[in-house]
């Protein structure tokens, strides 16, 4: 309660700076005046509920108008960005008039120029007018162009040539699953989509990199289901992601994909078996769990035969470093999202060494998933969502 307390307060003080600049700056006439506040309150009501929905809310009613709550805070983030631009640039525009009023001041003893005064208040709320239509029309096409594309996850093939990997396993197809985000804007429809694109590839091995839901076991679990139909005959594992952990136990979290049929991988490792060789396939939790479940590689890997190829499933595309250090082959990861809006992709770089695809970090081979769903607003903008088809070959 006392997070989704913080949000409302948060999102009431963002309401009230747009109230002031879409309305109060722009001096809008009536009727638009009480319109445009009015819709303003409304959409904080439905993003509050967004907040909720999945954790304090029941998502059988919540659902729906949190989505567009969700929705609405896509397009509030574009508006921010292009309302700043327009401050920043009115900004320069009133430093470089006043450089040239003064410059020219100067140059005539004194005297201005008549015929060189100021720019006139009604064409300053002219062009202050026309910029932030511009935005808005801006924020709304380029959100509901991200509310399209997020909804389409697609499946993306990566080939990647490991060294160390036996012969036995040459062209193994594993699909890489991470990032879901069901609960406050997605359901049980959702889930059992990607479901499917993931069982038409037919793949030997599923691995599922965490951040599946957003909201409590109770509200959220049942929106799982379809997974305990993921197929592979070399199995399906899984790991937390820092998600599982913010509105319930993690652990509980992970109990349930137990249920789901998903081999979950609690700092430890399992064995697959091709003809005469195997492969570690390797799981730690998240970067950021808290205690008791913080990641521990190092017990995980405790006892095996440094000899053997590992494959480590690490949520976060940060914990390659350690991974390179303690001779992990190859790492798969999500949690990044491509940075999901742009320009977060930039922020996101300045975090983890990796946002998305194929990368080498220290002798360790990374993939880093966009992931299929959306955190928070189920927009996605120069990032589109993916399920990932890795086909692991040996080299030479």
């Amino acid at each position: 309660m006392t997070r989704l307390l913080i949000f409302a307060a948060a999102t009431a003080l963002l309401t009230y700076w747009f109230h002031r600049r879409l309305v109060r700056a722009t001096a809008l006439p009536h009727p638009w005046r009480p319109i445009v506040d009015g819709t303003l309150v409304v959409l904080w009501v439905l993003t509050v509920i967004g907040i909720g929905s999945g954790d304090q809310f029941d998502t059988s009613w919540a659902r729906p108008p949190g989505y567009a709550g969700w929705v609405w805070l896509g397009v509030a983030f574009y508006l921010i960005l292009g309302l700043l631009l327009i401050s920043a640039g009115s900004g320069i525009a009133r430093v470089v008039s006043a450089l040239r009023r003064r410059r020219s001041t100067t140059g005539s003893g004194g005297s201005e120029d008549p015929g060189a005064g100021p720019t006139t208040g009604r064409t300053r709320l002219m062009v202050v007018r026309v910029t932030t239509a511009a935005v808005v029309v801006g924020a709304l096409i380029t959100t509901v162009y991200g509310v399209v594309v997020a909804a389409q996850p697609k499946v993306v093939t990566a080939q990647v040539t490991l060294p160390r990997l036996p012969a036995e396993f040459d062209g193994l197809r594993v699909a890489l699953l991470s990032d879901l985000h069901v609960g406050p804007a997605r359901g049980v429809g959702f889930t059992r989509r990607v479901v499917d694109l993931v069982n038409e590839q037919k793949p030997d091995l599923i691995l599922i990199a965490g951040d599946l839901i957003d909201g409590t076991v109770a509200q959220v679990a049942s929106d799982l289901e379809p997974l305990a139909d993921l197929s592979a005959p070399l199995g399906v594992y899984g790991v937390s992601g820092n998600h599982e952990f913010y509105a319930d136990d993690g652990g509980r979290w992970l109990d349930t994909w137990d249920r789901l049929g998903i081999r979950t991988l609690r700092n430890e490792r399992a064995s697959i078996e091709r003809g005469a060789h195997s492969i570690d396939i390797v799981g730690i939790h998240d970067y950021s769990s808290p205690a008791p479940y913080e990641p521990d590689l190092p017990a995980a890997l405790d006892g095996r035969d440094p000899n053997t190829f590992a494959l480590l499933l690490a949520h976060e595309p940060r914990q390659a470093f350690e991974a390179s250090d303690l001779g992990i082959d190859m790492q798969v990861s999500g949690h990044t999202h491509g940075g999901q809006m742009w320009p977060f992709n930039y922020l996101v770089r300045l975090q983890q060494p990796s946002v998305s695809g194929l990368d080498k970090i220290g002798n360790t081979v990374l993939y880093t998933t966009r992931g299929a769903g959306a955190w928070g607003p189920p927009v996605r903008v120069g990032a589109p969502p993916e399920i990932t088809m890795l086909e692991l070959h040996r080299a030479g």
